[in-house]
């Protein structure tokens, strides 16, 4: 799954304006994965995008990218904590 991670990084770091600040983890349950992905506050939206096409259209390359029939993939959006705007 370290692949997987990668590939998150990698596509929402193209997206936003501080990639320094992208951070994805992920917990493996028997058949589904969540990927928490945590980005500076102004990103956000940057990774949503208008009515949520952007963050479905990541959760649609990851998924294609998994491969794993009947795996669910759920992709969580986070800001981070701690940093004032």
């Amino acid at each position: 799954m370290g692949q997987t991670i990668e590939l998150v990084k990698t596509l929402v770091k193209a997206l936003v304006e501080h990639p320094e600040e992208v951070h994805v983890t992920e917990q493996v349950q028997e058949r589904e994965v969540r990927f928490r992905l945590t980005v500076h506050p102004e990103d956000i939206r940057h990774v949503i995008g208008r009515r949520g096409r952007t963050i479905q259209a990541i959760r649609t390359v990851v998924a294609a990218a998994m491969a794993s029939p009947g795996m669910r993939i759920h992709l969580e959006v986070h800001q981070r904590e701690g940093v004032e705007e």
